[in-house]
Formats: structure tokens, sequence, C-alpha cells
């Protein structure tokens, strides 16, 4: 029963790297490593890292203002992304363009980690692809005492609508800090990415996001 639970406490605190990184690698392969319920989940190395870059490919039933409106509420990202004790908005740079702070979750004895990242939405007129890139402001506010500030994080979104579905594509490669071996990290990374997308897939089709439009987006 010990043995148990200490294994759950540390598959948590080892999937902390999932949160919400388009990342040049080269001469690299993304390797399969979980497939459920139509989420795939996959691994790389980043050159000059110990820490593997995430790949996660998945179809939902929604359209980009939904999945859009779900991406900005970013109060409400604790209810779907993994261990994520709170994120709040920090300032709005346009309606496309903000910044956020958010706070992970991590079981005693390890301390908790934080981020702070500006992410930015673009479509593309044509194809209608929306791309949302995240950049790692590490420096934005003062480090918290007994949190970990991740220094490295970075992501990218890549979603193409398909009639009334959207083809997601979304990267992360992250280095949560601290003295978390990455082997340990890497073996259990999965985890956590496909817990997300599959509450990802409830939360766009809550009422509060089923009309919501923006200015710079055509579904």
């Amino acid at each position: 029963m010990g043995f148990t639970i200490a294994s759950n406490r540390i598959e948590r605190v080892l999937t902390i790297g999932f949160l919400l990184v388009s990342i040049s690698l080269t001469g690299q392969s993304w390797e399969l490593k979980n497939e459920e319920e139509g989420i795939k989940v996959y691994t790389r190395t980043v050159e000059n890292s110990d820490i593997k870059a995430v790949k996660v490919e998945c179809t939902i039933e929604a359209t980009l203002s939904q999945l859009t409106a779900v991406l900005l509420d970013i109060p409400a990202s604790s209810e779907w992304i993994y261990a994520t004790k709170f994120c709040r908005v920090q300032e709005n740079i346009s309606s496309s363009e903000l910044i956020y702070h958010s706070e992970i979750d991590v079981p005693w004895p390890a301390s908790n980690r934080d981020f702070i990242v500006r992410v930015k939405f673009e479509q593309d007129s044509i194809t209608k692809k929306l791309t949302i890139d995240g950049e790692n402001l590490p420096h934005y506010l003062k480090e918290q005492e007994d949190v970990v500030r991740i220094m490295h994080t970075e992501s990218n979104w890549t979603v193409t609508p398909r009639n009334k579905y959207l083809d997601i594509v979304f990267t992360l490669h992250v280095h949560p800090g601290g003295s978390i071996p990455a082997w340990l990290i890497n073996l259990f990374a999965t985890r956590g990415p496909l817990e997300t997308f599959r509450n990802l897939r409830r939360q766009v089709n809550k009422p509060e996001y089923k009309e919501a439009s923006f200015l710079f987006l055509v579904d």
C-alpha cells in the first residue's frame, strides 16, 4: 500500500512538465509512447537537454472559437489542465495575446513549480489553421518562496479545422527545475498529456463556450 501511494505521488511530480513548444529539433524522430481514446502521445530527445520533448495528436469535436474560448479562459485552466493549482492573467496585450502566471500543484515533499508564459493566437487567412505559441517569461514576476520557478518552457498548438472537427498537434518542451531525475520525468511524462486532452474534450462542450466568437478568428 505504501509503495502504491508513493508511486502515485512520484507520477504526479514527474508529469508537472505538461502545461500548455514548437521547438526545432534536428536529426531526431518522434516515438509513440502511448495511445488511448484517439489521443497519441510522442516523445523525442532534444539537443543539449536531458528532458524529452512531448507531442500530442488528437481530434476533438468543436469549433475554433470554442477551443479558443477555452484556452483564453485562463482562470478555468485548473479545471482541465493536469495538476494545475491556479492560472492568472497578468497582462492582456490584445484580444489575441496575453501573459499568464500558473502554479503546478506538486505533492509533498517536492516543491510546487510555477511559470509565466506569453501566448499569441494567429490564424492563416486562407487555410484557417490556428497556431498558438507560448513564450517563457521566467523573470516577469518575482519568484515565490518555496515555489520553484520553471526557467525553460516552450509550447505550440497547431489546430486544423475539418468539418465539425479540429485536428490538434500540441508540442511541449519544459525543464521543471529542481532535483527530479530527468530519466524519471521522461518515464512518466505521457500521463499528464493524456489526462489533459481527455479533459479538454469535455471542457470545450461546456455551455459557456458554445457561442463564443472572436474578431481575429474565422470558424
